[in-house]
Formats: C-alpha cells, sequence, structure tokens
C-alpha cells in the first residue's frame, strides 16, 4: 500500500496539536475546502491572529497544569468511593428486595448510576491520562481496565490516538457516525443508509458492545479471506474475555446470589446496563453531531499547526448546558468543546475553562455551540434521519412528500430487481465455468 508521506508526517505531527509555525513554512491557512465547498469558518482571521488564539489556549492548559493538587486528587477518589458504594449498595438492594418495587426501582437506580459514572466521569478521563499526574498506580492510564466490553488499550488507540487527533476530518475521523450513520453531506450516500435511523437505534440499545466492535476495526478486514484475519484476533479475544466476565458478573453471579429473587434481580441489572448505553450513546451524540459543528477535509490537516489545531476542536465540538449534577453524569463530555481542546486536563476543572473559552469564542468570532441535553440530542437525530437520504432528498420529501414517496419506492424496486439480475448472473457465470471445468477434465482424462 503506497504511503502518502506528507499525511503520515502531518498525524505524526498534529496528534494531540504539536505543530509550531516554523520561520521556513508559509504563514498561510491550511484550511481546504470540502467537496461540498463552504466558506473557511475562520477566513476573518489571519494566521497570526490563529495562532495568537493557540498560544492563549497553551496558556490556559498551562495554567490548569500548573496548579492541579490535593483537590484535584481528592474529587476523583471521591468520585470512585461513590461509584462503588452505589455498585455494591445497588447490588445487595437487588439481592434481597429486587421483588419488590421500592427494592427493584432503588437497586436498579443506584447500579445504573454507578455504571455511568464508572464508564463517563472515571473511565473515559482515567483513560485519557487526566490523573497521570497523581503517579497513583491505581488511577492511571497504563493500568486502570474499565467496566466495559473495549479494552482499555483497544479504546485508548481508536479514541485516543485517532479521534482525537482528527476530530471531525472526513474520511479520518471513524467516530463521525462510527461507521453505521452519515452525518455530513460529504460523507458518500449509500442505498443501505437508508436504514441508518433504525440502525442507530440499536446501537444506542446495544452502546457498549457497538463500541467494543468499532474499536476493533474489523471493517478493515470484510470480504478477506480468513488467514487475513489474524491480527483481529488478539483484539477479538481480549473483547471477548471482557464480556465473558462482565456476563458473568451481571448476568450469572449477582442473580444467582439472589436465590429466588433472580428473575427480577436479572431484570434489574438488564435495565441498569440499557439506562448506562442509552445515556451513553445520548452524551456521544449531543458532543459531536448537532446543527452547527463543523467537519474538514482530509487535505486540510497536512501542515496543520497548533493555532490551526485548537481551531478545529473549538469548532467541531457542541456542548450540553446544565448543573453540576448533568456535568458529573456526563463524565464532564457536557464541556466536550474544553475536552477536545484539553483532553489530558482533570475533567472538574472543565467548567472553570469554560468560562475563559466562552470569552475565546467570543473575541475571535466564532459560535460556541452549546444547549439543553434535549435539544442538542433532537438536532443530532435530526442529522441521523436528514443524511440517511440522498443530498437534497430530504428536503424534497418535505416539499412534495406523496412525490417522493413515490420515486423512492420505485427505486426501491429497481434496486431490488437490479440486485436479483445480478444474482443470477453470477450464479450463472460461475455454472458455466464449472461445466467448463468438469468438460476439461474429462477431456484430460480421455487423453490419458
Amino acid at each position: 500500500m503506497r504511503v502518502n508521506k506528507a499525511f503520515a508526517r502531518a498525524r505524526r505531527d498534529t496528534r494531540r496539536g504539536v505543530n509550531r509555525i516554523t520561520a521556513t513554512e508559509s504563514p498561510e491557512r491550511h484550511w481546504k475546502p470540502k467537496r461540498s465547498g463552504g466558506d473557511d469558518p475562520a477566513a476573518h482571521l489571519t494566521i497570526e491572529q490563529i495562532e495568537e488564539m493557540g498560544r492563549e489556549l497553551d496558556a490556559i492548559r498551562q495554567r490548569v497544569m500548573d496548579s492541579r493538587g490535593s483537590a484535584d486528587a481528592a474529587y476523583i477518589r471521591r468520585v470512585i468511593a461513590t461509584q462503588r458504594a452505589l455498585d455494591m449498595g445497588g447490588r445487595l438492594v437487588l439481592m434481597v428486595g429486587s421483588r419488590t418495587k421500592v427494592g427493584f426501582v432503588l437497586g436498579t437506580g443506584a447500579l445504573a448510576v454507578a455504571k455511568i459514572l464508572e464508564n463517563m466521569e472515571i473511565g473515559h478521563n482515567i483513560l485519557h491520562g487526566q490523573w497521570d499526574w497523581m503517579r497513583d498506580p491505581r488511577i492511571h492510564s497504563s493500568t486502570w481496565e474499565w467496566d466495559h466490553p473495549s479494552t482499555a488499550e483497544g479504546w485508548k488507540h481508536s479514541h485516543n490516538d485517532l479521534h482525537h487527533t482528527y476530530t471531525n476530518v472526513i474520511g479520518r475521523d471513524n467516530d463521525l457516525g462510527f461507521g453505521i450513520a452519515r452525518v455530513d453531506p460529504d460523507q458518500p450516500w449509500k442505498p443501505w443508509m437508508v436504514w441508518q435511523p433504525l440502525f442507530n437505534a440499536v446501537n444506542a440499545v446495544t452502546f457498549e458492545y457497538s463500541i467494543a466492535l468499532y474499536d476493533l476495526e474489523l471493517g478493515r478486514y470484510a470480504g478477506k479471506p480468513l488467514a487475513a484475519w489474524k491480527p483481529a484476533v488478539p483484539g477479538l479475544l481480549g473483547v471477548g474475555k471482557k464480556v465473558a466476565q462482565q456476563v458473568a458478573k451481571d448476568y450469572v453471579v449477582t442473580p444467582a446470589l439472589s436465590g429466588p429473587n433472580w428473575k427480577s434481580t436479572l431484570a434489574a441489572t438488564w435495565t441498569a446496563n440499557l439506562t448506562r448505553n442509552l445515556w451513553s450513546n445520548a452524551v456521544i451524540l449531543c458532543g459531536h453531531f448537532p446543527e452547527g459543528v463543523q467537519t474538514f477535509s482530509r487535505a486540510s490537516t497536512v501542515g496543520e499547526t497548533r493555532g490551526e489545531w485548537y481551531l478545529r476542536q473549538m469548532l467541531g465540538s457542541a456542548n450540553i448546558s446544565g448543573s453540576p449534577l448533568m456535568h458529573i453524569m456526563t463524565g464532564n463530555l457536557s464541556h466536550q468543546i474544553e475536552h477536545h481542546c484539553f483532553p489530558d486536563l482533570p475533567s472538574n476543572r472543565y467548567a472553570e475553562i469554560s468560562v475563559e473559552m466562552r470569552d475565546v469564542f467570543d473575541r475571535y468570532g466564532f459560535a460556541y455551540v452549546s444547549g439543553p441535553l434535549p435539544v442538542q440530542l433532537a438536532s443530532a437525530w435530526g442529522k441521523i434521519f436528514r443524511y440517511a437520504l440522498p443530498n437534497g432528498a430530504w428536503g424534497q420529501l418535505r416539499r412534495d412528500p406523496v412525490g417522493s414517496v413515490a420515486t423512492g419506492a420505485q427505486w426501491a424496486v429497481r434496486q431490488l430487481l437490479g440486485g436479483s439480475r445480478k444474482k443470477a448472473a453470477r450464479k450463472s457465470a460461475l455454472r458455466k465455468r464449472a461445466l467448463r471445468g468438469s468438460a476439461a477434465g474429462k477431456a484430460a482424462g480421455a487423453g490419458a
């Protein structure tokens, strides 16, 4: 496979936004329009202004880095202790009283909150290295293994190395739709995408397992012979082990310890996992896909400077407004803009940083995309429905629903008939090939 050296170098240099303008580089904006065109969202700024903005954000980051201390360490230890108490308490309540309405609700609620905290505020942020500075081997990105089907190493590669490097870069950021949704007009449309609202509903229900499979990047091996799947085996075994452990804990051990309450405990545990999956999926959609979030061409990352990297994180993310409890329950990903600019800073500091970030957005002329969770979620799902159809088809459907449905039905019939013809032609070709092979074999035998 041919390697684009310039792009590979840009990938290495832009990881975590490490680029700088050098004296030999042309001080021009490294922005290239997408296929659909569109204006440069930072056209009103010079490259010097963008780099000055980057230096301001560097200063914010450094100030927080220098001020980390005992209060921050106490925060994460307190959250971990709370999560473990909720997890254990919820399971105990379910074991002894899941058949009562009060016991079912209390146990399920406590377990669901514990699972959300563990995945969002604890696991996600520890694996980003936000707490490595504490030098506590129990709370360190190199040793932490979370309560999730994805292995820590696999997730760190797909999320930290790829998604945070290529945030919203079409063709590079696999998180832009997670491979099952088209959420931007520049993503190519394929016929199966008409079903993407259904696929995304299923994805929300099974989110933890969907993410585990997504992290394995199995699409690379699709259609290849079995021998080509060898590199995927370690990842599959790792995920399989994690899934077995989780299933055993949630659906075997806990119900078994409940004795006669095992059925209600099983139902309560499943409900807690479902709640965690739906919540996590909603938070992720709200942070990446609402209206106002920008996407970028692949070419724009080549030669990307530090300021431009910051700019892409700022424009490619969206926040969720809400209370301090909302922020904790989202893993502080309600501050997605701040998280994407500073993924390695302690999550409990994002609210403090957000005040300064709003000021930066205002002074440099950018829209700080933020809103309540229901509004952001509706906006994200609006894109999932709109881009399930070819570009422009959604508008046509709204203007002429009857005609559009009729045209779509005709297209679907043609696709089905065309597919049937292709299958028949393929079978016929295989049959002729087999007959030719058989005839050749008989001729060779007669000659012998």
